[in-house]
């Protein structure tokens, strides 16, 4: 069984929060070692996040380059009361929310105001996730190929959780989503992940040779 993780000490979470302001001061100011030193900090987190929201390489990178931009231009708005990895993300989502819009795709906002169920959808969830387990194979490429065949909303979710490592309350303000919404999504996109899970299961890994 995973271990739960540990609430953060008072020691912990005063340093972040100095962090987090330390952040806002030097945005206000435009520092560009400043945001140089996040980018190089962050750049891999957000690229994956984009990618497995937009599901296109080029569009993910075009994101991620606006996203910057996004963050240089308006870093006065941010005062550093919430995490910045959590501002920096809500930037990135409501850019590929904007680009859904002008290429009337389905958006990740369009598909939370069909009439989703807010009812948490419990299922029983024993030992490692899904992703836990996928984290443990070599093959990346097949994990990304798994969640991609999630509808949006419920792949962010778990990217979010289980690749961010962020808490539910912070994706529900993340995404403007009640928390019941939020389990829900969290929930059923576990139980679409587990027949995937059981074809993984059954098919050797690749070994590169061919007979």
């Amino acid at each position: 069984m995973k271990a739960m993780a540990l609430p953060l000490s008072a020691a912990m979470v005063e340093q972040n929060e100095r962090e987090n302001l330390a952040i806002a001061h030097g945005l206000k100011r435009q520092d560009p070692e400043l945001l140089d030193k996040l980018i190089e900090l962050y750049q891999h987190r957000l690229l994956r996040y984009l990618l497995f929201l937009t599901g296109k390489r080029e569009v993910a990178e075009d994101l991620f380059q606006e996203t910057w931009m996004r963050v240089l231009l308006r870093g006065a708005q941010y005062n550093g009361k919430a995490r910045f990895d959590t501002w920096l993300f809500t930037i990135a989502r409501n850019l590929v929310i904007d680009l859904s819009r002008k290429r009337t795709m389905a958006s990740l906002d369009e598909m939370s105001e069909g009439g989703e169920d807010e009812r948490p959808f419990e299922i029983a969830i024993e030992g490692p996730s899904p992703l836990d387990q996928f984290r443990s194979r070599e093959d990346c490429a097949e994990v990304a190929e798994v969640l991609l065949k999630l509808e949006p909303n419920y792949r962010e979710v778990l990217v979010l959780r289980f690749h961010e490592e962020m808490s539910l309350d912070e994706i529900a303000k993340m995404t403007s989503a009640p928390l019941s919404t939020v389990k829900s999504r969290l929930y059923r996109g576990l139980a679409a992940l587990k027949p995937e899970m059981e074809r993984i299961r059954r098919t050797p890994p690749a070994t590169g040779v061919t007979r």
